[in-house]
């Protein structure tokens, strides 16, 4: 028995194309997710043009968490398949380091509900941001294990290395003086947030026009 449960954790989560579609499906569930706990605010009756406004100022909150959210999941699934492109080779570690990154990009849509619920409130944002704090911690973990344990492609240059793990760092620095915000205003903090994550989407394509 020990024989067969070592040979066991030998040969399981060789298979990278699995992983790779595992993660493609979480976060494309937890995307969807995000978009069905939109939900419009009960207001009585509509009579107006400026009823409806009101109605669409209640929802303007959900939105601007909605937005947030979908660009986090973004990002990280990004950075996942960005791994994915220079690795190689996988064991049942590195496949379990993964699957634990992928239970905190499914909780997304609940952190991002209770967000939501209780905009006003610090908690509120101190719990989103430990997710994705959370998530940084395990892309940083799974980088480092598959190149601590010779998964990565021997061609991949050392500055494609330390700009991964550079990002990772800075990012997460970053979203927590963000999150720090919530101590002068939790919208503020909110806003700050969507203007990093809008950095790390969109400047690359912005740097890559202006050459």
């Amino acid at each position: 028995m020990p024989q067969l449960r070592d040979d066991y954790n030998i040969f399981a989560g060789h298979d990278l194309q699995r992983t790779k579609a595992l993660a493609d499906g979480v976060f494309s569930i937890a995307m969807t997710i995000l978009v069905l706990e939109l939900s419009i605010p009960f207001f009585g009756s509509v009579h107006s043009e400026g009823d409806l406004f009101t109605v669409l100022l209640q929802v303007a909150p959900r939105l601007l968490v909605y937005f947030m959210s979908f660009i986090t999941l973004g990002i990280f699934w990004t950075g996942h398949s960005l791994q994915y492109t220079f690795i190689e080779e996988s064991d049942r570690h590195l496949n379990w380091i993964s699957i634990f990154f992928l239970m905190f990009v499914a909780l997304i849509p609940f952190t991002t509900a209770f967000l939501t619920e209780y905009i006003t409130f610090k908690l509120a944002i101190g719990v989103y941001w430990l997710n994705i704090l959370i998530l940084g911690i395990f892309t940083y973990i799974h980088w480092q294990y598959a190149c601590k344990s010779g998964f990565i492609s021997r061609e991949i240059p050392e500055k494609v290395d330390k700009s991964l793990r550079n990002r990772i760092i800075t990012a997460q620095i970053f979203y927590a003086l963000a999150a720090l915000m919530c101590f002068i205003s939790t919208y503020l903090s909110i806003v700050i947030l969507i203007a990093i994550q809008l950095n790390y989407a969109l400047a690359p394509s912005f740097r890559h026009i202006s050459k």
